[in-house]
């Protein structure tokens, strides 16, 4: 935080917000776009488009370094940015990034991220698709892939990756059995897999996208990931297949609530209108603004709970709340009767986030209840300002689009394909003689061309 300081004063000013009026409300969400932006180099001669800083090491509890999965998640942030407010400032910027991540299956599986990709990193990118079909945002050109195929493609690699050899089904969290967690089964992972369903299902119609969207919130509903407790809907964190699921970590996360809601308000739009599904939106709604909008706060700022208060969130945790603050817009409009219980959350979030960027440069906080700076900033905080910004300007016109209402991205049901054998598959391969021997190759080299660069150095 003290490099963040030093960069970023605290000052008096912050982001002027008139929350009545469409263009303040644009231009609040431009500046913290452009504060998120600056983190970004991947736009710049021999960096990697599409990757953030520290993506490639993941190690989120290090400041300035990011997870691959969150430069996923900010692109689609800026997907919605350009559609509530008709600044094109950075599309090119996002295409470029979402097609170049894509991977050599067109999966967003890219070789470079295999060493710790989880299922939940893949559905962050394949959301940012799947906002790109819903807004046609504009297809990347010269025959790349198209939005929708992409989104596809994650489809097909993670349904052969469903794993009832423990706790009765369910996602692991990581991809491959070798990287490190994979015995958990999280609820990012599976909730972000129902998404992903329930958006396939509602964009193209297709009832076998819904009968797994289905099978996916069965099998969460019976787990110890869901537990229903005096009207309240707790959705835990992770659940371990080492013990057969049998217990969870009691942590609850608004990115886990917001992936879960929309999966619920899609479903609902889906079947047009079920009673059932209408029913678990309200129930998740209702925990929603229990947990995550304390009464001691208004009752209508949303906070991080787990973390914020104590500022000790990880730069993941710090850019939770965008989706949140995303999805329960997108709710409002997929399920209408919720908008009167949605909107003045939204609106006194983002009440509350203008107060707190008040950083040198109107940089954002996290801390949305204070209006004195707190000091810390990031892509997380920028995103999570932005976001609840550009929520408010949201309407009823602005519904997801689908494949029968205008979406104009290409449908490819057998894109990509799925990740033969499923997890059992994915082992490490042993290291033989000859890659060993290969291995002592490459070091002799490798000490050669050390040694012989630090002689031409000293010379």
């Amino acid at each position: 935080m003290w490099l963040t300081t030093l960069l970023f004063p605290a000052a008096a000013a912050a982001i002027t917000l008139d929350i009545n009026s469409r263009s303040s409300i644009a231009s609040a969400a431009g500046t913290a776009a452009y504060n998120m932006m600056t983190y970004y180099t991947g736009n710049q001669t021999g960096q990697v488009p599409g990757d953030l800083p520290g993506s490639l090491s993941c190690n989120p509890n290090v400041a300035g370094t990011y997870c691959w999965w969150e430069a996923g998640a900010m692109w689609g942030s800026l997907i919605n940015y350009w559609q509530y407010t008709n600044d094109s400032t950075y599309n090119s910027v996002v295409s470029e990034a979402l097609q170049f991540q894509r991977g050599p299956e067109n999966n967003f599986n890219p070789p470079n991220q295999s060493r710790s990709m989880g299922v939940d990193d893949q559905v962050f990118w394949a959301f940012s698709a799947l906002d790109a079909v819903e807004s046609n945002f504009p297809e990347a050109s010269d025959g790349q892939p198209s939005w929708l195929s992409l989104a596809q493609a994650v489809y097909n690699f993670q349904t052969s990756l469903w794993d009832t050899s423990t706790c009765g089904g369910g996602f692991h969290w990581q991809v491959y059995s070798f990287n490190s967690g994979y015995n958990l089964k999280i609820t990012i992972a599976n909730g972000g897999n129902f998404q992903l369903s329930a958006r396939l299902a509602y964009i193209t119609g297709n009832s076998s996208y819904a009968d797994w969207a289905n099978k996916v919130w069965d099998w969460m509903a019976s787990s110890e990931l869901f537990e229903t407790s005096g009207g309240m809907l707790y959705i835990w964190d992770s659940t371990d297949s080492d013990n057969n699921c049998t217990s969870a970590d009691h942590y609850v996360w608004t990115y886990n609530y917001g992936t879960v809601l929309a999966g619920a308000a899609y479903m609902y739009n889906y079947t047009n209108g079920s009673s059932v599904w209408e029913s678990r939106v309200q129930q998740i709604l209702n925990s929603t603004f229990s947990l995550f909008f304390p009464s001691e706060y208004g009752g209508n700022i949303m906070s991080e709970i787990e973390c914020e208060p104590h500022l000790n969130c990880d730069q993941d945790q710090k850019s939770f709340k965008a989706y949140l603050s995303r999805w329960l817009a997108v709710t409002a409009v997929l399920v209408p009767s919720t908008a009167s219980q949605i909107m003045p959350k939204l609106q006194g979030s983002a009440t509350g986030a203008a107060g707190q960027c008040s950083g040198g440069g109107n940089v954002c906080g996290e801390q949305w209840y204070l209006t004195t700076y707190d000091g810390y900033t990031g892509v997380g905080e920028e995103m999570s300002a932005m976001s609840v910004f550009g929520a408010n300007l949201i309407n009823s016109n602005m519904a997801p689009l689908t494949l029968r209402t205008g979406a104009t991205s290409k449908s490819d049901p057998s894109a990509g394909g799925s990740a033969t054998g499923g997890p059992a598959s994915l082992v490490e391969k042993p290291i033989t003689t000859a890659g060993r021997a290969g291995a002592g190759i490459l070091t002799v080299i490798f000490c050669v061309i050390s040694i012989g660069g630090a002689w031409w150095l000293i010379t």
